[in-house]
């Protein structure tokens, strides 16, 4: 019976911490105005028939605040890469002189702020409602025991009670996590 206990709630813990770093990923390719490696991890290159990551085939570097630098190793594939970011719509225009590619991240406008913003707080709900599912989900598997028996009626009040805990933690590190993505693209 405990086994049981402990599988539901480590399968909670995995959904709960899948739910938070998906936040996190997502968060990571949103652009807040400064140069963001990130915003290249989606972008997929057709290299040799292959689609591949910038990151397999190019050095990217933030060279100044708003400014990131791609070195494409194969310097044939220069133009394959320009054309996947043009093609991301990143909402960036890239610039090459040859040898590197540059993005130059222009100054967001209030407006843009804004939206991300409105974007930023999507995801974090996204992220809630996810786990409020996970939270579902274990809920009925306790009341599946307690209907068998398996568990008393204090005892699925004890894990209730640790099931909402879990929540709560992770809830509030969602919204930490949002708040503090609000502060970095409001920041002027």
């Amino acid at each position: 019976m405990e086994e049981m206990i402990e599988e539901i709630f480590m399968n909670l813990n995995d959904d709960l911490e899948k739910a938070y770093q998906h936040q996190q990923n997502e968060y990571l390719v949103i652009r807040a105005g400064r140069a963001n490696p990130h915003i290249l991890d989606r972008v997929m290159v057709e290299y040799y028939g292959v689609p591949t990551p910038i990151v397999q085939m190019a050095t990217v570097t933030v060279s100044e605040a708003r400014i990131l630098n791609i070195s494409v190793w194969d310097s044939s594939q220069l133009k394959n890469v320009e054309k996947a970011i043009s093609q991301a719509d990143i909402g960036i225009t890239p610039t090459d002189d040859g040898k590197t590619i540059r993005l130059v991240f222009p100054q967001l406008t209030e407006e843009r702020r804004r939206e991300i913003v409105k974007n930023v707080k999507k995801i974090c709900e996204e992220t809630k409602v996810t786990m409020r599912n996970a939270r579902r989900d274990a809920l009925d598997m306790l009341k599946d025991l307690k209907k068998d028996s398996a568990i008393s009626e204090d005892e699925y009040a004890t894990y209730e009670k640790q099931v909402q805990k879990e929540i709560d933690k992770y809830v509030a590190n969602s919204d930490a996590l949002a708040d503090e993505k609000e502060e970095e693209v409001m920041k002027v």
